[in-house]
């Protein structure tokens, strides 16, 4: 605390202020500062030796003064001495990784080997000295993950799916015959099935590394012959359309082909009697000892559900999985976190499909370009159908029920994409697909009854435009539904899905509230077999669902009070009720009256001391979200105030200051405000109260929001029209903003923000600076290829001299200059 209160002192006038000579000044001061902290923390550690916190911090601290070959000793020494330390190793990895001088992608890659193969010996007992500290699974597992994006984002897509595909074998399918033995034992029997040519993870006929070793001790009773009519695999796409472009612009073009076709690692297709050497280019291969070392064992059943999750969503499938947050800012690329179209359009039924900002493999798409990128390659479609395949048998009930919603989910994205783009062609067979994928999951006997899937197929109808088709979806899931009501979450969520829905239909503005979306709130709280909707529903009804509902609320914080924790589902049952009530009460009284659901929700759970503040916060995180969508959507269909809405975001803000939906609606609303002083405060408040990027990012483009508006009032009809409004302080401003950004703990080494500051800079057209900040994106960041790209783009002139650079440190070139020069004289 001592020394961070050394900060104080170096605190600049404000978040958005550059002064003249400030740098020069800056240095000088932090000098001083540094050299008072780093005596405070040498007699600190003086006083507590055994400390790792205060060692971390000397060794964050001498970055500013030490030679880098001296800071890695030291931090060798600390990683020798702590090698059970999970969030040690964490921030050793990231110190290698941004060390732009010494790295190479092969010797990060072995120290993630190193790291997670010490921190195996330790779970196994093999290492005596350091016993297992609490989180360490959990820590692996993020490490793993932490890996398997640097890979994908350094070009090597094929090596992380490959580490996706080996651990769903060691850990779904391993033999019996060797669950007792230490990981380093287990790796060394996987070996030999790695190595033999059996199918893996999405690939045709996989069955597993048990089913294989089965085999190899009993003969071979099962043979897996290859389909002699497959299709010719989908082999170069025109990668060259146009020679006359220039040389910078094919290669782009060229690249990103490659990136989207090749990322599944080259296998030799013994059909086609092919071999190893028949592979064009070798890196496309993936040997074990690329990654043997990153195997982990994961005993827990959540994290290997999430290992599942992980991997879909790696392939670009919307899992639900979010990386955990020190990964998630390392991993985030490109600025989908900003697209609020669908949120805008339709707040309360809209579908989130983005992925937080992190790309998923076999994407390298240029800042801003297309917003729905195109999706993965036939062969890229087969292969994540295969993996939803082999992972659906392999769990049971809620796991297996949201798998099944994430591949249905998958396909709508399609459909949505299809409406998005106005593709009548591709809509009407992608909405073919997508009908028949969802009739044969709710065929099985496990989802007849899914609520969930229901859901999912009855909003597919309305989105094809079938409202008719998608009510008799609903109706017939709300008729199997019996008297539940309340006490279902996945019912409640169908039913305020199906309410929601009428609702944006037919808004309840100076008239009647759509009956359908009454009657179907109505039933849900009084718990009668649910009937078909005949007209108006009567006051008395209206009442007595009301009544019910404050029942059920009051009952439920209730329990809270009581020494008995309750039902497992017990966050999701109160999430679905709340929000229930509240559009409701939107429906039946008015806005003012959801907001009191929402006041009483809250007031209800904020002062409650709970051991599952996890489940709690997250509740709280999902009814504050509804509140503002609700108030979101009136603002859109009736003459309100934004004055509610702006507060109440703010309010939320505060408390999840990581909530991207939130801050999305939040820059939406304050782009419309003529005052942007009250914004500038609120942001400054924010991002010194919390250590998360979302701030920081979400301020930068609420800022280029107003640039962007700027601009366009100068420059009307083609005309510059010199007006009073400040349009280079606002340009300073971005840049003081972006600046402190990247000192932050998680800006400096987050992709994302360099593209974001680099792309900034070259808009206004000043190269020199933009250069410079594209070498300091490469001290920090030297891993990201799609930095380099961005470079290639913006400066055509270094194009050779990029390319040197990526082939120095190993960053995967798919097609190097001289194939190019090649192919171009073809």
């Amino acid at each position: 605390a001592f020394v961070a209160f050394q900060d104080e002192l170096m605190r600049s006038p404000g978040l958005y202020a550059v002064e003249e000579g400030e740098p020069e000044t800056r240095k000088r001061s932090l000098r001083l500062v540094l050299e008072k902290k780093l005596a405070i923390l040498e007699r600190a550690i003086e006083s507590n030796p055994s400390s790792v916190d205060l060692k971390l911090a000397k060794l964050k601290l001498c970055a500013e003064f030490w030679e880098p070959a001296t800071l890695l000793k030291e931090w060798q020494k600390l990683i020798f001495l702590h090698p059970n330390n999970t969030a040690l190793w964490q921030k050793y990895l990231l110190f290698c990784q941004s060390q732009f001088s010494t790295f190479s992608v092969s010797k990060i890659q072995s120290l993630y080997g190193k790291c997670l193969s010490t921190l195996s010996a330790v779970r196994d007992g093999s290492i005596v000295s350091h016993p297992e500290l609490p989180g360490t699974e959990e820590a692996m597992f993020a490490l793993f993950l932490q890996q398997c994006h640097f890979l994908r984002q350094a070009g090597h897509s094929e090596k992380a799916v490959s580490l996706f595909q080996a651990m769903v074998d060691f850990t779904f399918f391993k033999p019996d015959s060797v669950k007792g033995l230490p990981t380093k034992g287990q790796v060394e029997f996987f070996e030999p099935f790695w190595d033999s040519g059996e199918p893996r993870a999405g690939e045709k006929g996989a069955r597993g590394w048990r089913a294989w070793m089965h085999q190899q001790e009993w003969g071979g009773w099962v043979a897996v012959g290859a389909d002699d009519d497959d299709e010719e695999p989908e082999e170069e796409d025109q990668e060259i359309r146009d020679k006359a472009l220039p040389r910078w612009q094919i290669w782009l073009a060229a690249e990103r082909s490659r990136d989207h076709r090749h990322w599944r690692p080259w296998r030799p297709d013994k059909a086609r009697k092919q071999t190893e050497e028949d592979c064009e280019d070798p890196e496309r291969q993936v040997l074990f000892d690329d990654l043997g070392q990153s195997l982990i064992r994961l005993s827990s059943p959540d994290l290997q559900f999430q290992m599942m999750a992980a991997f879909l969503q790696f392939l670009g499938v919307p899992s639900g999985f979010s990386p955990p947050t020190p990964c998630l800012y390392l991993a985030m690329d490109e600025n989908s976190i900003f697209d609020s179209e669908l949120y805008d359009e339709k707040p309360l039924t809209f579908l989130d499909l983005s992925c937080s900002g992190v790309s998923c493999v076999g994407r390298m798409e240029p800042l801003g370009g297309r917003r729905w990128p195109r999706g993965p390659s036939r062969e890229g479609e087969e292969f994540i159908r295969n993996v939803f395949h082999l992972a659906l048998p392999l769990f049971a009930g809620r796991e297996r029920s949201q798998l099944c919603v994430s591949w249905l989910r998958y396909e709508i994205t399609k459909v949505v994409w299809c409406l998005h783009t106005k593709n009548k062609k591709r809509l009407k067979s992608q909405g073919k697909n997508c009908k028949k994928l969802a009739k044969n999951l709710l065929k099985e006997p496990d989802n007849r009854n899914s609520f969930c899937l229901w859901q999912q197929y009855a909003h597919l109808e309305w989105l094809l435009g079938n409202t008719e088709d998608a009510r008799k979806v609903f109706e017939a899931a709300l008729g199997t539904a019996g008297s539940r009501g309340l006490e279902d979450p996945e019912l409640c969520e169908l039913g305020l899905l199906y309410a929601a829905l009428e609702t944006e239909l037919s808004p309840p503005v100076g008239g009647a509230a759509p009956a359908r979306a009454v009657h179907v709130l109505s039933g849900l709280a009084e718990r009668h077999p649910y009937g078909p909707c005949t007209g108006q529903v009567s006051a008395v009804h209206v009442l007595k669902a009301r009544r019910a509902y404050e029942h059920a609320l009051q009952d439920w914080l209730g329990e809270r009070r009581g020494p008995d924790p309750g039902p497992p589902d017990r966050f999701s049952r109160l999430v679905s009720l709340a929000k229930c009530f509240m559009l409701f009460q939107y429906l039946t009284v008015g806005v003012d009256a959801a907001g009191r659901v929402y006041e009483q929700v809250f007031a209800g759970l904020r002062g409650s001391v709970s051991s599952e503040a996890a489940g709690l916060e997250g509740a709280l995180e999902a009814v504050t979200l509804m509140h503002t969508s609700l108030l979101r959507f009136h603002g859109r269909v009736a003459a309100h105030p934004l004055a509610p809405l702006r507060e109440a975001l703010s309010e939320a803000l505060r408390l999840y200051p990581g909530n991207q939906l939130l801050w999305r609606a939040y820059v939406q609303i304050q782009s419309k405000s003529h005052s942007a002083s009250r914004t500038r405060r609120f942001f400054h408040a924010i991002t010194r109260s919390t250590k998360l990027l979302e701030p920081w990012l979400f301020a930068i483009e609420a800022e280029r929001m107003r640039k962007r508006l700027v601009d366009a009032v100068q420059r009307v009809d083609g005309r510059e029209v010199h007006a009073t409004l400040p349009e280079t302080g606002l340009t300073h401003r971005i840049r003081a903003l972006f600046e402190s950004a990247v000192r932050s703990d998680h800006g400096s080494q987050c992709p994302l923000l360099w593209r974001m500051y680099l792309n900034f800079l070259v808009s206004l057209g000043n190269k020199e600076r933009s250069k410079g900040v594209f070498y300091k994106a490469l001290q920090n960041c030297p891993w990201a290829k799609a930095l380099y790209m961005d470079a290639v783009e913006y400066f055509p002139d270094e194009m050779q001299e990029v390319m040197d650079l990526m082939t120095e440190k190993e960053l995967r070139v798919r097609l190097p200059l001289e194939e190019l020069e090649l192919l171009l004289e073809d």
